[in-house]
């Protein structure tokens, strides 16, 4: 048997370091760095969303990572990027279930979305620079 109270904050460290990395991929690396900003805006006003959103979408992406990765503000992070992964989910929704379809499909983003309301429920877990409040278990 697994003794929670220890390995709960273990858990909650690898799953935010893992969805900083992924988006640090996804904000810093492809958005920023391969498409550039122009490129990414332009993408999204393709998309028929305001072209500053990519903007937004991009820079929140890589400031949520850094936040994540550091345990810095990780709840704060995780529900600021709730929105973001819906809007993801709403845009590859009619490319079907497999993100591997061309265009993408939902569920990864879908998935992505609940992992951070996941995250926001564990807090930020073992090593974090800012572990923030300790959250006092409900007696049953």
């Amino acid at each position: 048997m697994f003794d929670t109270d220890r390995t709960t904050p273990y858990a909650a460290l690898l799953l935010r370091v893992s969805m900083g990395v992924m988006f640090l991929a996804h904000g810093l690396l492809l958005k920023v760095g391969t498409f550039g900003l122009s490129g990414t805006m332009g993408f999204f006003g393709s998309l028929g969303y305001p072209p500053i959103l990519g903007a937004v979408v991009a820079i929140g992406e890589t400031l949520a990572g850094i936040a994540l990765i550091l345990g810095v503000g990780v709840r704060t992070a995780s529900l600021a990027m709730v929105p973001v992964m819906i809007g993801a989910t709403l845009q590859h929704a009619p490319a079907g279930w497999l993100f591997s379809a061309q265009g993408g499909g939902w569920e990864f983003p879908a998935f992505w979305m609940l992992a951070l309301v996941v995250q926001a429920g564990l807090g930020a877990g073992a090593h974090a620079l800012a572990p923030g409040r300790r959250q006092v278990a409900a007696m049953a």
